[in-house]
């Protein structure tokens, strides 16, 4: 009989990776119960086309990139074949499906669950899920019954206060961002001439 694997699932576009994103993913696997932790890449939505949003496979191999040197850290593109618009209650399941012996724990930043009750099936997901949610500065209010709920874990995570949009913006002004990604994520970035 396998032990259950404990999978965090960080989802975002990941446009680009930085360092923030796999300080957080490493901390979670070295100091929670969590053997992996699982870069689940949001595809672009076909209702909301951004000029600055890389195309799905260069998302996805910037995580590939980043995470190589990170035995528990994965990228994954298992959201790129769902239907569009796709919740993450309908990921979940799919996820269950192909691995009914794993637990997944959903990480997401304080923000996130402030607007957790918007979310399709939320109910569903707390029902069968542990959410562990990694304090942000935000101004939002999270309602008390979510806060105390017995599947919310509060976990402290080193703050990185870096965004992705950030490192887009300063990429077209010819900043230098190296110190902020991975050596091969930057690398990548320069030579296909992103975000310019």
């Amino acid at each position: 009989m396998l032990d259950t694997r404990h999978i965090g699932l960080f989802f975002g576009s990941f446009n680009p990776i930085h360092i923030g994103h796999l300080i957080m993913g490493n901390h979670i696997v070295e100091h929670y119960h969590i053997d992996e932790v699982w870069y689940i890449i949001t595809p672009q939505s076909p209702f909301k086309q951004k000029a600055s949003m890389l195309n799905n496979n260069h998302r996805y191999e910037l995580v590939y990139q980043a995470t190589e040197d990170y035995p528990k850290l994965k990228p994954s593109n298992i959201e790129f074949n769902l239907p569009q618009p796709n919740y993450t209650t309908k990921t979940l399941e799919v996820l269950h499906e192909r691995y009914p012996d794993f637990q997944f724990y959903l990480i997401m930043g304080e923000d996130n669950l402030a607007s957790f009750k918007k979310w399709k099936n939320y109910e569903y997901i707390l029902e069968h899920h542990h959410l562990l949610i990694c304090p942000r500065q935000h101004n939002k209010t999270v309602a008390m019954d979510l806060k105390h709920h017995k599947k919310v874990t509060y976990i402290e995570v080193p703050k990185v206060e870096i965004s992705s949009s950030f490192i887009r913006k300063s990429i077209a002004e010819q900043k230098n961002v190296k110190p902020m990604l991975p050596e091969k994520v930057w690398k990548y970035i320069d030579e296909m001439n992103f975000y310019k």
